[in-house]
């Protein structure tokens, strides 16, 4: 039986995406999801991603939103690297594998890619790695705070905080009068 995430920082769910740009270079994407929020924690994106670059990119992902208490993904070998699951029992985050060949297991994960697929890399040409990262990180953006989500009573998971215009001016007028 798959565990359900509970609250935000319960369970966080991670699987590559890989396309290409215009030259035909592969290139992949690391997507790091709260399953609870839906939230898109990060999206690494690289020629080549491995063990290392996934500690790095989960590690940065910690240091900014906090520890989970579990992390579910597939068998893959950046997965299931001894570096990367040692240091998982160090911080006390435990790994939740599925079943091999049975993605519907890594359930919110899977339907995130499908939709970053959908909205973004099916309708996009990337002439650089450079344009893909930003392209990228644009749309991950819009998605946690602009994106409505049926899940979500059709908010995003992160939306953008905006304090009124006449709070925003007398803010930068304390600013400036203070230098």
């Amino acid at each position: 039986m798959r565990l359900r995430p509970e609250h935000k920082n319960h369970v966080w769910a991670y699987d590559f995406v890989l396309d290409r740009t215009h030259d035909g270079t592969a290139f992949r994407m690391l997507t790091l999801i709260d399953e609870y929020t839906r939230e898109c924690l990060t999206i690494e994106v690289q020629r080549k991603l491995r063990s290392g670059d996934v500690l790095y990119a989960v590690a940065d992902a910690m240091l900014k939103h906090g520890v989970p208490k579990y992390i579910r993904s597939d068998n893959g070998s950046e997965f299931a690297a001894n570096a990367l699951r040692e240091w998982f029992d160090r911080i006390g985050v435990q790994t939740l594998f599925i079943e091999p060949g049975s993605p519907w297991e890594n359930g919110y994960n899977e339907s995130f890619n499908g939709k970053l697929r959908d909205e973004l890399l099916n309708g996009e040409i990337f002439c650089s790695i450079k344009e893909a990262r930003t392209l990228i990180e644009q749309w991950r953006q819009h998605y946690n705070t602009v994106r409505p989500h049926s899940s979500l009573g059709y908010r995003p998971p992160a939306p953008e905080t905006k304090l009124p215009f006449q709070i925003q001016a007398q803010n930068t007028t304390q600013k400036l009068a203070a230098l």
